[in-house]
């Protein structure tokens, strides 16, 4: 059985504690929040722009903590799971590793890249099992990219389209900061950077253009360049200003002997376009929000049950998506390629 403490009990933290109910072998047995009405189980300020508003919460059995070094000394503790803000993973991260435990953490890996690469580094020193929270692989729409990649099924992967685009959140404060949010690129932008990067591989150049507010980008579209000169990647995201916009997500992916398609605006199911003219709508499994968040959590169960590093949810891979959202902000603001 897997013993979990989760930090940071907002809008993710109350996700996760959805989704760890579901999960086999895994339970949540402590929490950490400095907010007392969360610590008496009061959950009911917590909303996001998905899933179920939240409630009261039975705590009875969990352990409640205000101070993060409680948490870390809590023995019943086998692995955290942490929901700060994106400023806040690098230290709370590290520290964790140090105390002897597993740790998942919410994307992004950190704000900075030099952050993230001590954090990957002190995984390695201490011999636990960092996964960061890059969920969009376990989506079934965007899992079964994944996997037809994997098995051969339509040939080679040749390219893609991605698209990633909100209205401007107004609600949110500081989010158009990069040293506590990230803005656009490192909260929206970074699920499709990683993606890529899952499916492609690591760029050696991006090229990007985009709007911006200061020095943070708000809208912004990339070509991405490989070692393979053949693969022709784009991806757009960011905010725009009308408030009629909902969230907005979809692809178009290139193999060598298909083209998927799939986007959340038209309400069009997945569909496979053949080489020889035929059309698919392949079943995928209709899945709830928290449900898309459990099959992550079953990953990241077995990845420390097993000691090893997750091929999805691996913290190197998370630190390589950082790097790309920071060369792509580098080029957006010099006007220019930048070389990875």
């Amino acid at each position: 059985m897997l013993k979990v403490g989760i930090t940071g009990i907002g809008f993710m933290g109350w996700i996760h504690y959805l989704a760890w109910k579901r999960i086999p072998d895994a339970k949540v047995v402590a929490i950490c929040d400095t907010i007392p009405e969360r610590l008496k189980g009061d959950w009911r300020k917590i909303k996001g722009n998905f899933g179920p508003q939240g409630e009261i919460v039975d705590l009875t059995g969990i352990a409640a903590y205000d101070k993060y070094e409680d948490l870390l000394a809590d023995s019943n503790v086998d692995a955290l799971d942490i929901c700060l803000p994106p400023c806040a993973h690098s230290k709370a991260v590290i520290a964790g590793l140090q105390a002897g435990k597993n740790v998942f953490c919410e994307k992004p890996v950190a704000l900075k890249v030099p952050d993230g690469n001590a954090m990957i580094q002190t995984a390695k020193e201490t011999g636990k099992i960092l996964c960061i929270g890059h969920v969009l692989p376990f989506f079934p729409a965007y899992r079964f990219i994944f996997d037809a990649k994997n098995s051969g099924k339509y040939g080679k992967l040749i390219g893609g389209d991605f698209r990633r685009i909100i209205s401007d959140p107004v609600w949110l404060t500081n989010f158009y900061n990069m040293e506590t949010s990230g803005g656009p690129m490192l909260d929206l932008h970074i699920h499709d950077a990683h993606f890529i990067r899952l499916l492609f591989g690591m760029p050696t150049r991006v090229s990007a253009v985009g709007r911006c507010r200061g020095e943070v980008p708000e809208y912004f579209s990339t070509q991405f360049s490989f070692a393979d000169p053949s693969l022709t990647v784009t991806a757009a995201s960011g905010c725009i200003m009308q408030q009629g916009r909902p969230f907005f997500a979809g692809y178009e992916v290139q193999f060598e002997k298909a083209t998927v398609l799939f986007d959340t605006w038209s309400g069009k199911p997945l569909t496979v376009l053949n080489e020889d003219g035929s059309v698919e709508t392949p079943e995928i499994p209709n899945v709830d929000d928290v449900g898309n968040f459990a099959f992550e959590l079953t990953e990241v169960r077995d990845s420390f049950a097993n000691n090893r590093n997750s091929s999805i949810l691996d913290g190197s891979l998370a630190a390589d998506a950082l790097a790309i959202c920071h060369k792509e902000i580098e080029s957006i603001l010099s006007g220019k390629p930048a070389a990875i």
